[in-house]
């Protein structure tokens, strides 16, 4: 039932392939299970929905309204929830980035090359970045198997999702097809993420005051009003 729900266009699979390689499921058959479980949900959905509609309509038409909208919520609940997993990795690899940039420029810089720096910032970050360093580490497994590590930094940066992921991976394959520092470019693009993440951190704090104005006209201006105005209300109200 997974096969025959899955698209029959290879580009539409691909795209699939990829927003899950975004959630971090990189595995063969990660389009299968996703496949199978939405399938599953939606026979749950199905049987919910129609045990909900017996229960409250009966055998009337409303039945099958309860079924369609219970077994569709179902169905696209999948979807929403590897929408969440890919945006909310998306920005833990954008953040831990500029770190592993760093430790990289150190390590290139000391003399290691780019497949033993790799190495090396999959073993130093996993702890606080384990996002980027599961990339990486795959990265390294790859070129091991012999894979040319142009195509493995392509994939790096469309598996991550990440622009600046695929910017820093571009850079990589021009200095190594051009021979040029490959030191020097991490540094750049080290700073120019750093002033990145700079620039979006300020701007979240300007965004911050509009933000909290809602909350503050729905909870907190309220109670400063009845402390304020309390005591004079009922003291007119005893007046009059």
């Amino acid at each position: 039932m997974a096969k025959a729900l899955g698209s029959k266009s290879e580009f539409e699979q691909n795209e699939l392939r990829v927003r899950l390689a975004n959630a971090g499921y990189n595995h063969e058959n990660a389009l299968q299970i996703y496949l199978a479980v939405k399938v599953a949900l939606l026979a749950a959905g199905a049987l919910l929905g129609t045990a909900y509609g017996v229960f409250v309509y009966g055998l009337t038409r409303n039945l099958y309204l309860s079924i369609a909208l219970v077994g569709g919520v179902s169905f696209y609940l999948p979807e929403l929830v590897l929408r969440m997993m890919a945006s909310s990795r998306k920005q833990k690899v954008f953040r831990s980035l500029p770190d592993a940039l760093d430790l990289l420029v150190i390590c290139v810089e000391a003399g290691l090359g780019l497949d033993a720096g790799l190495r090396r910032i999959g073993d130093e970050l996993l702890g606080s970045h384990p996002e980027l360093c599961q990339d990486i580490a795959l990265c390294n497994i790859q070129v091991q198997m012999g894979r040319a590590r142009r195509e493995v930094l392509r994939d790096f940066g469309i598996r991550t999702g990440v622009d600046d992921v695929k910017a820093l991976a571009a850079i990589l394959i021009q200095a190594e097809r051009f021979g040029s520092s490959i030191g020097q470019a991490l540094r750049v693009q080290s700073d120019a993420m750093r002033v990145k993440r700079r620039q979006l951190a300020e701007e979240k704090a300007q965004k911050s005051a509009v933000q909290l104005l809602f909350p503050m006209v729905l909870f907190i201006f309220p109670g400063i009003f009845v402390v304020l105005v309390g005591p004079a209300a009922i003291k007119m109200m005893a007046i009059l």
